[in-house]
């Protein structure tokens, strides 16, 4: 018996398949997740804040332990990757990276929780962390709503990052900070770990969550030279995997920020013999500890 007209595959992509009645169905199943916490081995507390009810958006904030009660710390925004369709800054493995970083390199950690596809396609992905990052720079002046930013956030001392999809995510925020600005806030460095940009197969499955898109040129799907000059930060590292699809991506970002005439200096690390994201299968392997190590001494490096 032939299937039903409403239950025919109509587009089939890493991530979800969509059904001539334009259901959406996600072909991976949900990660655990793990409440806000404080770790009783480093001291790291965590906690969530809802920073916009109307599209609401909210972050998980890591606060390593205080060496004094008036404390200044680093502040990294953290954006999870999952193909712009799962995760969440409350996944167990994002939790348990975000609290390991927040201990190591003794810097706040802010964790973005963005509207995810099907749900809210993109862009809601991008202007939920530019939100984030706006909500961030409100306490600059130390009145902002969040008590641990406005008393030990250092806001000449912020950094970005993410890895996957938040990679792509965190590149944008950089863009737009070199191009509007972030009052009251220094953008010091942004680190991508096996990032996402145009170039593979995965090209198809992006314009499909981005309706409004401007095709394989959209700039936030592949920057061009004219934007990557703009970056509004002074330090980039670039993390790529030997064995990724997104490896050959990874390296041609490196290649355009450094002809594009942007003033920073920007580093390229091959994780050899690794797969894409490998360090979230396992946070305590030999390879992802070093992956964590070089993450951490860029934040720590002055």
């Amino acid at each position: 018996m032939a299937p039903s007209a409403d239950n025919e595959v109509v587009h089939e992509f890493p991530f979800f398949k969509v059904y001539k009645d334009r259901r959406v169905e996600l072909v991976w199943p949900e990660c655990p997740k793990t409440p806000p916490s404080t770790d009783l081995v480093t001291g790291v507390q965590s906690k969530d804040v809802i920073i916009s009810d109307e599209p609401q958006v909210s972050v998980r904030i890591f606060l390593p332990e205080l060496k004094t009660p008036n404390q200044k710390l680093p502040l990294l925004l953290f954006v999870h990757g999952g193909g712009f369709v799962m995760f969440s800054s409350s996944a167990i493995p994002y939790h348990v990276l975000c609290s390991k970083v927040a201990a190591d390199a003794s810097v706040i950690v802010v964790s973005v929780e963005y509207g995810l596809f099907p749900a809210r396609p993109i862009p809601a992905c991008y202007e939920d962390s530019w939100r984030a990052l706006q909500w961030v720079a409100s306490h600059a002046d130390g009145s902002g709503s969040e008590p641990w930013l406005s008393n030990h956030a250092d806001f000449g001392k912020v950094f970005l990052g993410g890895d996957s999809g938040g990679g792509n995510i965190s590149h944008t925020l950089a863009f737009r900070v070199g191009s509007i600005g972030l009052p009251g806030v220094k953008v010091v460095g942004m680190i991508l770990v096996h990032p996402f940009f145009g170039g593979t197969e995965d090209d198809q499955m992006w314009l499909y969550m981005c309706p409004s898109n401007s095709g394989l040129d959209d700039p936030r799907l592949n920057p061009g030279l004219e934007d990557l000059a703009r970056l509004g930060c002074e330090r980039v590292l670039i993390f790529v995997a030997e064995k990724d699809d997104l490896r050959v991506v990874g390296k041609n970002y490196y290649e355009k920020l450094k002809k594009s005439g942007w003033k920073g200096s920007v580093e390229i690390v091959e994780n050899e013999n690794q797969v894409h994201c490998f360090y979230l299968h396992n946070l305590n392997s030999e390879k992802a500890a070093e992956l964590i190590h070089k993450f951490v001494s860029f934040l720590k490096q002055d």
